[in-house]
């Protein structure tokens, strides 16, 4: 199984780049986040011309989340709510189950800066889904993937020192996030795959060249059941669809599964 997690910055402007992932790639299911879409202008017929269907929470143009997956795979018992979440009218959070996995594709609070009112919200957020990890351990395999907006470890970041006094990388945050991998009994896909010392990085700036200079930060995850871990065979960037025409400044993350 292929299970790619995207924030895709905007379906209208990169639903070709998504049609690219989906014919290229043929991954079982995408997890999108900033979709940047309403409900009415969610593209099922495009999808479904291209033989994947969606369970998706939309609320405009500045979030929105998916669950995309073929169309011979049922989406089931699709949901978007995610209690204690602090910013409900938010389109940030859809789980649903694919072939007896409970996936959810979340998109983080940014948090802007460590005294903004923000920044609390994102840590009551990271809360809310620790909560809900914990809730789903030991119903059953799921993977937790998108944006978290969290760099893990300094080694996830190509500057720590310049990130010192900003979100992504305060200890709250980081134990925000370690604390839905505790709850939910998940490993970081990335680091049971290459180890703690590995670096890769899933956003880069459009800016300065920082793609090309590869300075960038790890804040996109596939978070996975511990039993599942054993089935992890790679877990890849898809750095094309960083380059060429109108990408986003997240590069797909592809998980692969043995099952």
């Amino acid at each position: 199984m292929r299970v790619v997690t995207w924030n895709v910055n905007s379906l209208r402007a990169r639903l070709p780049r998504l049609e690219e992932l989906l014919t290229q790639h043929q991954p079982d299911v995408v997890l999108l986040q900033e979709t940047k879409v309403s409900a009415e202008q969610f593209p099922h017929e495009e999808l479904g011309a291209l033989g994947y269907h969606a369970a998706e929470s939309s609320s405009g143009q500045w979030t929105g989340v998916a669950i995309l997956a073929r169309t011979d795979l049922p989406i089931t018992d699709a949901t978007t709510q995610l209690f204690g979440n602090p910013v409900p009218s938010e389109a940030r959070w859809v789980e649903a189950t694919v072939d007896g996995i409970r996936f959810a594709s979340v998109y983080v609070v940014n948090g802007r800066s460590l005294d903004h009112e923000m920044y609390f919200v994102k840590l009551e957020f990271l809360e809310a889904m620790a909560a809900r990890a914990g809730d789903l351990k030991g119903s059953g395999p799921m993977i937790i993937s998108g944006d978290m907006n969290v760099c893990p470890r300094d080694i996830d970041v190509w500057n720590p020192e310049a990130m010192v006094g900003h979100t992504h990388t305060s200890a709250p945050e980081r134990k925000g996030l370690q604390a839905i991998l505790d709850q939910g009994d998940l490993v970081d896909a990335h680091v049971q795959r290459y180890g703690e010392d590995a670096q890769q990085f899933t956003w880069w700036d459009y800016r300065a060249g920082m793609f090309h200079k590869n300075q960038g930060l790890r804040i996109d995850l596939h978070m996975v059941s511990r039993e599942l871990a054993g089935q992890i065979a790679d877990v890849r960037i898809l750095r094309d669809l960083r380059k060429g025409s109108k990408p986003s400044d997240h590069a797909p993350l592809e998980l692969e599964l043995t099952r």
